[in-house]
């Protein structure tokens, strides 16, 4: 059986998109108050990015990497995470409104970090950067409601905003033209999070990031701008 020619297996739960958790519904009826009867899948899927965006905070310190951390529940509970958990709720939140959805991970060169950051990352260099894939209106789209437009102003980077119609994948420049990021390697979509080749590979490449073996180091990316 597919949905609009995907396989309905990508409107499922499971262990990460745990749509069927009180919470994540909870949050999906926040940013669809009067639910989704009549409401285009586009338009539920930009309300949804948009309360992912904003209404989790964007940190990559502090953050819980073991696997009941990394379910969207316990993020939407948390009110923060970076881009690995950001997209994971994304990708939660778009299957409970039957938007199905994929998870894609890519490398990618951030030029802006922090001097910290870049400290504890061992260069400039992100391993297992994640945005999440939406079918909408035939198609596969790819949307990254990651970088919250509190944190984008603070680093003088312009909000990463989605139509549904097109790839809205990462910040190239910041406001001042200075270059942001740009994509070296991709790792692939996954209809779910494949939680070793993931959490392993932050690991393995950015050993210094990690506090304990499921928490990265306490501090704050607010902190870090305001003493740039």
């Amino acid at each position: 059986m597919t949905v609009n020619s995907v396989d309905s297996t990508l409107l499922d739960t499971t262990e990460f998109l745990d749509h069927d958790s009180d919470t994540v519904r909870e949050f999906v009826a926040k940013a669809l108050p009067d639910g989704i009867e009549g409401v285009s899948e586009i338009d539920r899927a930009l309300a949804l990015y948009y309360a992912v965006r904003d209404g989790i905070h964007y940190e990559v310190y502090g953050a819980d990497m073991s696997r009941d951390g990394l379910k969207a529940s316990s993020t939407i509970k948390r009110g923060m995470g970076f881009c690995v958990h950001k997209s994971i709720v994304y990708a939660a939140a778009v299957r409970a409104v039957g938007v199905p959805s994929r998870i894609y991970y890519g490398d990618v060169r951030n030029h802006l970090a922090s001097p910290r950051l870049e400290e504890l990352m061992g260069g400039k260099v992100f391993t297992f950067h994640s945005l999440t894939t939406v079918f909408l209106e035939g198609k596969w789209v790819r949307a990254t409601p990651v970088f919250n437009k509190m944190l984008c102003k603070l680093y003088k980077i312009k909000p990463l905003e989605f139509d549904g119609r097109t790839d809205s994948m990462y910040h190239p420049f910041d406001e001042n033209g200075r270059q942001h990021m740009e994509f070296l390697r991709a790792h692939g979509d996954f209809d779910d999070v494949p939680y070793d080749m993931v959490v392993n590979g932050i690991r393995a490449a950015h050993p210094r990031l990690f506090e304990s073996r499921d928490t990265t180091a306490k501090g704050s990316l607010v902190l870090d701008a305001t003493r740039a």
